[in-house]
């Protein structure tokens, strides 16, 4: 199986080949055919080593294939290589299996536009960047799968070009996303550096994670805080995350694809597969934690006050990854990756019934003009309900388990309540956004035109069965996961464990002040027990808070609808002010965009015209009066000639007379 790595990206660079230069040819139905098997076939040969993996030691599961030498200068050496071990193949299922969903909803969801075959050609690009990304076994060529998911992206983000909104959003995303790549390529100039500075020069993994050890930790937070620079800006967190809201002016399956279960989930999967830097650096996993906490609170409450359905789902997915970052950040390297997963299966789910939505009501957006859809669109509002349930945290689905997961570490590492109850809070706001999107969406009286409740109806077949398949997994994704405290074994946490190594978070103790914890942390208890009885009070307090949330929606949306308007009059200023993302947009538009044309407009005006060109043509001013005074003496007479020749032979031999004497 080493030799077929590198067919798992290879399958969508050929769908990309064969629709990219044949495809102008092809009847629609071919396009998809060839985009769709391309994925397919990537997803069969990583399940095919997936099994292969399940037959052999945990130690054994590793398979490098290198193909050629890439760059070899003087010491320094990289290959084109792949590698694919526990790690690696979790992506790569997630990334080909359900991206190949994303490419059969896309068949039927994109039909009618005229880009049909540029869709899926950018579509297959996306997907092998993502895998190379993921497969690559060294710094250098996962940079290139990062880079080209950013191209990818904003090809994708503007693929209707001709709409200002659309062409300005992926503009965007290509200048922020160019932000916070400095900080990544500043992060590996330092590494070859630092290593290179000891004899070691290499960027494969392997080697790196051998000679991790050489790295002081001044250099290790360093080298670190400048990679996850680069994921803040790829990840969409504070504060490089305002690409990504902008970012749903793409195709809905794009957002599905792009971003909620692939691309912005790079940053955490990068910070995952450097872990041996990582540990060697814990005030960088502090502010990791720290940043993943203030953003997953931060867009939450956004999400609270949005009425477009894709921009609520936007700003869930800012909050959800800073769910995964606080999961690497505290150490639970397994934990933010099954949270990745789970989240690709619901999130995905989302942003596709949030396309089959707007299918039935013909592009509409807005959720004030929907309600009333429960059963013009059965499939689309019972496959909504499950994914709602998960990504709010019940119990029993896929999204309960990695969250409360990620929360208990973050408590468990820092030994601070109030990393979980702001988590906690941020879980209660997010099943109450949800449901205040689900009850708007398909509860109540239907709000839309005469026009457009005449056209309602279900999505064709080659949507709906994506949906399904994705619930499904929203349910049973996460009993991977199920931990020992409720009679589980998490799996994915042995899985990934010889990737990760067993890093055991500290043994809890409670922040004082607070009963929740207090009883099971009494003053010098120690064992299991203990941390068995915190846990579990702190899941039952998520769950609680959870719970709450959902009912706050209800009694807002459903019991009593007047209430939203009341409070919106009575909080109308901050009502207003979150509404408005916190004008965050606007003070990096004051602040960056403007400042950057003032800064440009005084240096032309300055220092172009007055300086620069002041200089070049004072320069020329002088030649010119000098070329002046030299135009006068050559007048052309022979009188004047001989007088010089005369006047300067008298001053020669004046001169050297006045030598000799």
């Amino acid at each position: 199986m080493a030799d077929l790595i590198w067919l798992i990206p290879a399958f969508p660079a050929i769908g990309f080949l064969i629709n990219g230069l044949l495809g102008v040819r092809f009847p629609k139905t071919l396009t998809a055919w060839v985009a769709c098997l391309s994925v397919i076939a990537s997803f069969a040969v990583s399940a095919t080593i997936f099994v292969q993996f399940l037959q052999l030691a945990p130690e054994s599961r590793v398979f490098e294939k290198t193909v050629f030498d890439w760059i070899v200068s003087g010491d320094f050496k990289t290959q084109i290589g792949f590698r694919i071990d526990a790690l690696s193949i979790i992506m790569c299922l997630v990334v080909s299996g359900v991206g190949s969903l994303i490419h059969i909803y896309s068949a039927g969801y994109m039909h009618d536009d005229p880009g049909f075959r540029r869709y899926f050609c950018y579509l297959n690009l996306f997907v092998f960047m993502m895998l190379t990304l993921v497969t690559g076994d060294n710094v250098l060529l996962m940079f290139v799968g990062w880079e080209g998911v950013g191209l990818c992206s904003y090809l994708l983000i503007g693929f209707w070009y001709e709409k200002d909104s659309a062409s300005n959003a992926g503009k965007k995303a290509f200048i922020v996303n160019r932000i916070g790549d400095f900080g990544f390529l500043l992060g590996v100039f330092t590494l070859v550096g630092a290593l290179g500075a000891a004899g070691v020069w290499t960027l494969k993994f392997s080697e790196l994670q051998a000679n991790a050890h050489l790295l002081g930790p001044g250099l290790a937070t360093i080298i670190t805080l400048l990679f996850f620079v680069g994921a803040t800006g790829k990840s969409a967190q504070i504060p490089l995350y305002v690409w990504l809201p902008d970012a749903m002016e793409g195709p809905t399956p794009v957002s599905s694809l792009i971003h909620a279960a692939t691309m912005v989930t790079a940053g955490v999967y990068m910070i995952a597969r450097l872990n041996f830097f990582y540990v060697l650096a814990p005030t960088t996993l502090l502010v990791v934690t720290v940043v993943g906490l203030l953003t997953a609170f931060f867009a939450a409450t956004i999400g609270c006050a949005q009425y477009d359905i894709k921009r609520v789902l936007a700003y869930s997915t800012v909050s959800q990854l800073g769910y995964m970052f606080v999961g690497v950040g505290a150490g639970a390297y397994a934990a933010g990756i099954f949270h990745l997963m789970t989240h690709a299966f619901f999130k995905g789910l989302l942003f596709l019934a949030a396309g089959s939505v707007m299918h039935a009501m013909s592009g509409e957006l807005d959720m004030r003009k929907m309600g009333g859809l429960r059963k013009k669109i059965p499939i689309t509002y019972w496959t909504t309900l499950i994914a709602c349930l998960a990504i709010a945290g019940v119990p029993g689905l896929s999204g309960f388990f990695s969250k409360d997961e990620i929360l208990w570490m973050a408590f468990s590492r820092y030994h601070s309540f109030w990393f979980w109850a702001l988590g906690a809070l941020t879980a209660g706001l997010t099943a109450f956004y949800m449901f205040r999107m689900f009850f708007n969406t398909f509860h109540g009286e239907c709000r839309a035109s005469e026009e457009v409740k005449h056209h309602i109806h279900e999505s064709p077949k080659v949507m709906t069965i994506p949906l399904m398949i994705l619930a499904v997994l929203s349910i049973v994704g996460g009993y991977v996961g199920v931990p020992h405290l409720l009679g589980g074994s998490n799996h994915i946490e042995k899985w990934l464990e010889p990737v990760f190594g067993h890093h055991a978070p500290a043994a809890a103790t409670h922040s004082g002040g607070f009963s929740i914890v207090s009883t099971a942390f009494a003053s010098g208890a120690e064992g299991g027990g203990a941390e068995a009885s915190a846990e579990m009070q702190l899941m039952i307090g998520a769950i609680i808070i959870g719970f709450l949330g959902i009912f706050i929606a209800w009694l807002f949306y459903m019991k009593y609808p007047n209430l939203p308007k009341r409070f919106v009059e009575k909080f109308h200023g901050l009502f207003t002010l979150v509404h408005n993302k916190y004008f965050v947009d606007e003070l990096y538009g004051f602040i960056f965009v403007k400042g950057l044309f003032k800064l440009g407009k005084v240096c032309k005006d300055f220092f172009d015209e007055t300086i620069i060109d002041g200089i070049i043509n004072g320069i020329a001013a002088v030649l010119s009066g000098i070329g002046s005074l030299i135009r006068k003496i050559q007048s052309g007479f022979v009188q004047g000639y001989a007088f010089a020749i005369i006047f300067g032979a008298i001053i020669v031999i004046g001169y050297l007379i006045s030598r000799i004497l």
